[in-house]
């Protein structure tokens, strides 16, 4: 059954191209290691909220655009064996593909797929 990665984060709007051009590096990466799909999609409509929201659960600053995304695996199983691994590749290291932005303040989880239509 597939597994979901998800992602939020808060990225310095400035930063978009870096952060796309970081993205499209961090795909590659995870596809090697058995990731079916990744999707990356830059807020157009996100507002902020009163008691919670995309934009207060990461932090997101004035200058910043709150970005989700998430990774579609054919399992937990090949999930964490290829995180394992993706996190050990080298082109993955912040020397050779760094973060855009603050991921202190990043959002994740893994999610059981339950319905797909």
């Amino acid at each position: 059954m597939d597994y979901v990665e998800g992602f939020v984060a808060a990225v310095p709007t400035a930063k978009r191209d870096e952060y796309r051009q970081h993205a499209e590096q961090a795909a590659a990466v995870f596809k090697e290691h058995g990731a079916l799909r990744l999707v990356e999609c830059w807020g157009d409509d996100v507002p902020d909220g009163e008691l919670t929201s995309f934009p207060m659960a990461v932090r997101c600053e004035p200058d910043e655009t709150v970005v989700f995304s998430w990774i579609l695996w054919p399992s937990r199983q090949v999930r964490d064996a290829g995180m394992e691994k993706v996190m050990q590749d080298p082109r993955m290291r912040p020397d050779s593909n760094p973060m855009p932005f603050d991921g202190k303040r990043m959002i994740f989880g893994g999610f059981q797929v339950i319905v797909d239509r």
